[in-house]
C-alpha cells in the first residue's frame, strides 16, 4: 500500500462529525460483503484507507459499533451517516468515500467481498434518467429551501 500525501476533509450529513486527512492509501475500493451491505444500508460500501496518524476529528467524534471482535463501524450518532470501518489490528482505518467533501477525488480501484456481490452488479445495465432537478422538479425547490445537510466544506460552526 502506497501512502499518498493529500489534504481532504469530510464528515456526516448533519455536520456533527467532521474530519480532516493529510494522507490516504492507494486502497480506494468497494466492498460487497454482507456485513458492509448492512453497515451502509446499501448494496455495497465504498471505502478508502487512511493512516491513523493522518486523520484528525475536527468536530465531534463518531460513535462506534463493534460489528465483530476484530472490527468496528463508525457513524454519526445524530444523523446515522456511516463514516468508517476500523479493523483493530490494522495501521490504518477506512473512511467511507462518500463522506468526503469531494468523493470524486478517490475513485474505487478494486472490489472486495465478491461473495456478497448481488448479481445485478456484475454488469450494471441501468439507464440514466437525468438530474434530480429534472426527475423531481416539483419537489426540488422545497427540499433545497429546507435543506439541513452540512455543506461540502469545513465550517466554523454548524448549524450556522
Amino acid at each position: 500500500m502506497d501512502r499518498i500525501e493529500t489534504e481532504a476533509s469530510g464528515g456526516c450529513q448533519c455536520g456533527a462529525v467532521r474530519y480532516h486527512v493529510t494522507a490516504v492509501l492507494d486502497t480506494s475500493h468497494i466492498c460487497h460483503c454482507r456485513m458492509c451491505q448492512k453497515a451502509a444500508g446499501n448494496f455495497f460500501i465504498a471505502l478508502i484507507g487512511v493512516p491513523r496518524d493522518a486523520i484528525t476529528w475536527t468536530r465531534g467524534e463518531p460513535a462506534t459499533f463493534n460489528s465483530s471482535d476484530k472490527a468496528a463501524r463508525g457513524f454519526c450518532r445524530d444523523c446515522g451517516t456511516p463514516l468508517l470501518y476500523d479493523y483493530f489490528e490494522s495501521k490504518h482505518i477506512n473512511l467511507t468515500t462518500g463522506s468526503f467533501d469531494d468523493p470524486s477525488a478517490f475513485p474505487p480501484q478494486v472490489q472486495f467481498g465478491l461473495e456478497g456481490q448481488l448479481s445485478l452488479f456484475e454488469d450494471l445495465p441501468i439507464k440514466a434518467e437525468g438530474t434530480t432537478e429534472e426527475t423531481m422538479a416539483a419537489y426540488v425547490g422545497a427540499i433545497r429551501a429546507s435543506n439541513h445537510q452540512h455543506p461540502d466544506h469545513d465550517t466554523a460552526r454548524w448549524p450556522e
